[in-house]
């Protein structure tokens, strides 16, 4: 039993269980996009096969309706770029020259709207995931969601402790942002089942078994609900 006002669950993860305080706690919704999850979009049409990030659509609705209604924040990642691209850096940066999506506009302009370009169909959040008027939502440049954004700000000034992890792609910005916030001292909690890859599902079992066994804790979308459905019972 829970008494009133309890705000602390324990979560089923690995390598071990995790209790966490839902008032200092954050989900992230990782760039569930158009461009990303939609077909038609840039990774549609980059040739990545989008059943994955498609199956965790349900999951990632779950979760955001039961932590939200339990007391968690919801934070939405935003990846993009403005459409004059004065956003990006230096044309011949790393950041850059890597992109397969600007790679993508430069060969085909007229698909610029299928992309990430701030203010098109493609950079719009997903209609299932959509945010509400009390979430936050952090646009970025960069693969970490750290870099270039005002996202520590807002979790320090929420007195934030607690990332929960959701969305895509679990090999790239859901990784890269995970280690910047272990490094910062948060705890991260990958949730397994909502979180899809970007390519190979090695990569997904990869960043699994290093987010478990260095840099935080891996739940599933069941045992994340069964946790926070427990609170107040």
């Amino acid at each position: 039993m829970k008494g009133k006002g309890e705000s602390h669950v324990t979560i089923a993860a690995e390598p071990e269980p995790i209790k966490i305080d839902l008032l200092k706690t954050a989900v992230i919704v990782v760039d569930m996009q158009n461009a990303f999850v939609r077909r038609g979009g840039y990774f549609d049409l980059a040739g990545y096969d989008l059943s994955g990030v498609e199956g965790i659509i349900s999951p990632c609705t779950k979760i955001i309706t039961a932590a939200r209604r339990k007391g968690a924040r919801i934070i939405y990642f935003q990846m993009g770029c403005s459409p004059d691209l004065s956003d990006r850096g230096p044309a011949n940066s790393p950041n850059n020259l890597k992109s397969k999506g600007l790679s993508l506009i430069r060969q085909r302009p007229e698909l610029r709207d299928k992309s990430y370009i701030y203010g098109t169909w493609g950079a719009d959040i997903i209609e299932e995931l959509a945010p509400r008027p009390e979430d936050v939502v952090v646009k970025k440049q960069k693969y970490d969601g750290f870099i270039g954004t005002n996202l520590e700000i807002i979790l320090r000034t929420a007195a934030i402790q607690y990332l929960v992890f959701i969305g895509t792609a679990t090999n790239v910005c859901v990784e890269s942002t995970l280690r910047h916030a272990f490094f910062l001292d948060y705890f991260p909690i990958l949730v397994s089942d909502a979180v899809s890859q970007a390519g190979s599902s090695i990569t997904q079992q990869a960043t699994i078994q290093n987010v478990k066994t260095h840099f935080g804790w891996v739940t599933t979308s069941g045992s994340l609900l069964s946790g926070l459905e427990a609170l107040g019972q």
